[in-house]
């Protein structure tokens, strides 16, 4: 059989580019290397409970129209995130705000929280690295306490070593919002992640278990390609970074392990950077109330050619090295790349959903 495209990877982008170009009348082929649809937003129901299987995933964005587009697709909750960290057993809320100020310095006032980060980060004007730009932020003891530790953890680096752009992600307030994200709409799928790629690749041909370097795919026409570029290339100009995880997940006898969706541990003491119990993330009585419950502790890893490439290091070297592949990719002129791993860019969900359908309509106007 003939194909018009071929997309290599069953994520977000893959599969909005195979679903709109199915409604268009292509012939579609989708492969992923794992054995399920979904990439890292796969869900999984564990006694009726959907665990993340690659870790937390909370839908939120600005954009009516891609909130709109995602709850056309599957019903969601209006789960919002409010996590909180643990340092060697006290309590801190995140993100960082008020309630964050208050338990440490025992402030109230806004002016007054204002005051202490102001002193304690006056000796830096121009961030230029992590270390720096979280202590201008937050100050020196927010940073030592719920910073440094875990985020030497996750990356496997010295914040020093990190480019200031990473913490500028993590919200900063002086109010007693305790609300991770901004956004107006949030929410997480009521069935969970898995069901919104069985609606997207419906009627289409999915191939799992299947390496897109397997074959050489001579009845393909054009190929979507959404896995790393660097591999793409055979690493040409060297490998690029990423950040990986693994997952250790457990079923507790427990109807409530730790009160919480979402608990991260700022210390060096904990191997792991975070526990989610899973059933948090739901807002149906029946899942809340069950008498089991699921965890995942998450361990940052050293990422190698056996690891699933998960957050690119977007510091000044490995951007010069994605610049000379995306160069190249130019090249291929039957071959898109696209996606967070093809791109080499921290997609949030509705940034990677705005892409996708962005670049199918690009698709129809050549």
């Amino acid at each position: 059989m003939k194909y018009d495209y071929l997309i290599v990877g069953a994520g977000f982008f893959g599969a909005i580019c195979a679903h709109e170009l199915h409604k268009k009348g292509k012939n579609v082929l989708v492969i992923d290397k794992r054995d399920h649809i979904g990439g890292n937003c796969f869900t999984e129901k564990r006694d009726g409970i959907d665990v993340h299987v690659y870790g937390p995933h909370i839908f939120h964005t600005n954009d009516e129209s891609i909130w709109n587009w995602i709850t056309s697709i599957v019903d969601f909750n209006d789960f919002t995130l409010r996590p909180v960290a643990n340092y060697n057993g006290e309590i801190f809320s995140l993100p960082f705000s008020m309630w964050t100020f208050n338990k440490l310095w025992g402030v109230s006032r806004p002016e007054d929280a204002k005051e202490i980060i102001s002193k304690q980060s006056r000796h830096i004007n121009n961030p230029k690295n992590l270390e720096e730009q979280a202590i201008k932020l937050v100050g020196t003891e927010v940073y030592e306490k719920l910073i440094k530790g875990y985020t030497t953890k996750q990356w496997k680096k010295n914040p020093k070593e990190l480019p200031a752009s990473i913490i500028k992600r993590l919200p900063v307030r002086y109010t007693y919002d305790n609300n991770y994200f901004n956004d107006k709409y949030q929410g997480i799928p009521k069935n969970g992640y898995t069901e919104i790629f069985e609606r997207l690749l419906e009627g289409i041909e999915v191939r799992l278990n299947t390496d897109y370097w397997s074959s050489n795919w001579d009845n393909v026409s054009k190929v979507i390609y959404t896995g790393p570029i660097d591999r793409f290339f055979q690493f040409r100009y060297g490998r690029l970074e990423y950040k990986t995880t693994l997952f250790e997940h457990r079923k507790v006898e427990l109807e409530n392990f730790q009160g919480t969706a979402m608990m991260n541990f700022t210390s060096s003491k904990e191997k792991y950077t975070r526990i989610i119990e899973h059933k948090h993330f739901s807002k149906d009585p029946r899942i809340l109330q069950s008498r089991v419950s699921w965890i995942t502790k998450e361990y940052p890893a050293e990422f190698n050619s056996n690891s699933e490439p998960m957050y690119p290091v977007n510091d000044k070297l490995n951007n010069d090295i994605y610049s000379k592949y995306k160069e190249l990719s130019k090249q291929n002129l039957n071959v898109y790349f696209g996606g967070r791993l093809a791109e080499y860019k921290y997609y949030d969900m509705h940034q990677v959903i705005a892409r996708a359908l962005s670049f199918v309509k690009e698709l129809g106007e050549k």
